[in-house]
């Protein structure tokens, strides 16, 4: 299939409820048929969690129509308070419109709003190929333990996006309900 590329005309903007049914098909199309189910519902999940701070999802806008999506939502860094983070999932983008840059823009998006808010560090589990663009590592991720036992190890990065991450003792993260699911690990 073809790049359909509307960087020009895109629009970024904060998911909302009614956007529900787009977000799956995005998921839907962009996701082999085992994953898609329990991704999609994580996306779709997200747009209800009511946290403090806040989860939040954006979305890619072409012509009217959805074409990527992705999903921020807090963890907690041990127990004293003073640091704040947040996880970077899922992501998607149709596969007609992948290629193009779309991911990109919402990711960076997504990394200018968490700054602005005065957060620390920003989780990702996903492909090191990928996510190292926007200097996610390993390395600074290390200090963080995930919620569960991971199926691919490689995959869990971080970035700091604030003050300097963690020296020391491993710091065991928590996540928000809709994603926790040792599955979706």
């Amino acid at each position: 299939m073809a790049c359909v590329c509307y960087l020009g005309a895109m629009r970024i903007r904060e998911a909302t409820r009614s956007d529900r049914d787009a977000i799956n098909s995005i998921y839907s199309s962009a996701f082999p048929q085992g994953e898609v189910e329990s991704v999609a519902e994580v996306a779709i999940n997200l747009l209800s969690e009511s946290t403090v701070p806040r989860t939040f999802s954006l979305v890619a806008e072409t012509e009217g129509a959805l074409v990527g999506h992705v999903g921020f939502s807090p963890v907690s860094l041990g127990t004293d308070g003073t640091r704040q983070g947040y996880i970077l999932a899922p992501l998607a983008v149709r596969p007609g419109n992948q290629n193009c840059g779309i991911g990109t823009e919402l990711v960076k998006e997504g990394m200018r709003q968490l700054t602005a808010m005065g957060i620390d560090m920003l989780f990702v589990y996903g492909d090191p190929r990928y996510y190292a663009r926007y200097g996610f590592s390993d390395i600074e991720a290390r200090p963080y333990t995930p919620p569960y036992e991971l199926e691919y190890p490689f995959g869990w990065q971080g970035i700091a996006l604030g003050a300097r991450g963690e020296e020391g003792a491993p710091v065991k993260i928590g996540c928000v309900s809709s994603l926790c699911h040792p599955t979706l690990w």
